[in-house]
Order: C-alpha cells, then structure tokens, then sequence
C-alpha cells in the first residue's frame, strides 16, 4: 500500500512529519487562544485546494464572510474556490445543540460523500462538546464524526482549545483520544519575551520529529523554523 502524504502548506511541519499528514487521518491541533489554530486550518485548506482537491470547513465559530476575510488578509483567496464549488463553508449554531447533532449525524455522511472532499475542518471541537451536558455525548458524537470522515476516505483536522497553558491537553480530555495525530501549539515565556512553539505529539503509523520548534505567524501564515532550536 502507498504511503501517500497530504501535505499540510505549513512551511517547516511536513518535514517533521516524513512528508505530511499520513492520508484519511484525523489530527487535532491544540492550543490556547490567539496561537493560531483557525490559521493553522485554514493554511491546511488552501494547500489542497490549490493543489485541485476539493474541501469542506465546518465552522461553529465565525461565519463565512468573516472566515473568507481571515483567510483572504494571508492572500488566500477562498472565494474562488467557493464559486467554483471546490470548497464548501458549512456554520453549525453551538446554541442550537439539538439541531446541530441531527445535522452532523443526518446529513455528514451524504455531505461528505456528495462534495468529494479530501480535506475536511471542523474549527471547533471544543465548542462542540461543549453542547452537551454528558461525557458519553460528547465522546460519542466525536468518535461519530471522526469515523464518519475516515470512512469517506478524507483526512481530517479538528481544531480544540487546550485546557491551559501548562497542560498539554484539550479542554475537555477527549479530542485527542479520537485523533491520530495531535500537534500542540502554545506559548512560552524566556524572560520578558514571549514566543509561540509547536510539538508533534502523535501521529500514529509514522516516525515524526518530537521536538519543540518555534513557529511565527506571518503575512503568508505560519512556518515552522525546523532547524532553530527552542530553549
């Protein structure tokens, strides 16, 4: 069976993974906020549109117009990928909890199955869980999702909030446990500087660098600086 990477368009970080992100797995990026996991997905989004794959995000944050000007203030033009219809931007309602569920449950799998996405974000999964009252809810409705894409044949990215800065979990203990990758994104602190770094903490079925990197977030998103070294 070929060993066939999805590259990730994050300058420095398929390096540390072999090439990218094995095909049909899912990976959660976690961080707190403003390290730019909402960057980080988007980034994702845009290498395999360019490269002629076709997408899906699915968004319980902000709208589409305000996730086309994001992604528009890096130069990556996802309009035009929304008008050709290789990409599709789907808004769930977190207040609607009911509703939200029967969507994700009802209509996920024809979705997926109808659009041909290979690249599907789903930015957050701790505004997800944070829906329901029940610990079985919320981890059956995330493994529900991620089998769902696994079966479609797509690689999934699912973004989650840590729990804070000094553990290197999600908010609610689960997101990573359905994952088969995670990479951690947070700050760190060297006097009176403040930097952002990234760590590979899994990913299943392929050797990866588990150092810690610096990133930096700039006009064209983010690169990891591979070769420096994080002290």
């Amino acid at each position: 069976m070929t060993d066939v990477r999805v590259h990730t368009g994050i300058s420095g970080l398929d390096e540390m993974m072999g090439g990218g992100i094995p095909r049909n797995h899912t990976v959660v990026v976690m961080g707190s906020f403003g390290t730019g996991k909402t960057t980080f997905a988007l980034q994702y989004l845009w290498e395999g549109l360019e490269e002629g794959e076709k997408a899906i995000f699915i968004s319980l944050e902000e709208g589409e117009e305000a996730i086309l000007k994001t992604a528009e203030s890096y130069g990556w033009d996802l309009a035009k990928h929304l008008e050709s219809g290789r990409l599709v931007v789907v808004k769930l309602e977190p207040a609607d909890a009911k509703s939200t569920l029967s969507k994700i449950r009802n209509e996920l799998p024809e979705f997926i199955k109808q659009t041909g996405a290979s690249r599907v974000v789903l930015d957050s999964v701790s505004l997800l869980t944070m829906m329901f009252d029940h610990e079985s809810e919320k981890r059956d409705t995330l493994f529900y999702i991620a089998k769902t894409i696994k079966d479609s044949g797509a690689t999934a990215l699912f973004t989650a909030e840590v729990k804070d800065e000094n553990h290197g979990s999600s908010r609610d203990g689960l997101a990573e446990y359905t994952a088969d990758g995670v990479i951690l994104l947070r700050y760190k602190e060297t006097g009176t500087d403040i930097s952002t770094v990234l760590r590979v903490v899994k990913m299943r079925r392929t050797e990866h660098m588990r150092r810690v990197k610096p990133y930096t977030i700039g006009v064209q998103g983010i690169t990891v600086h591979v070769d420096a070294e994080s002290f």
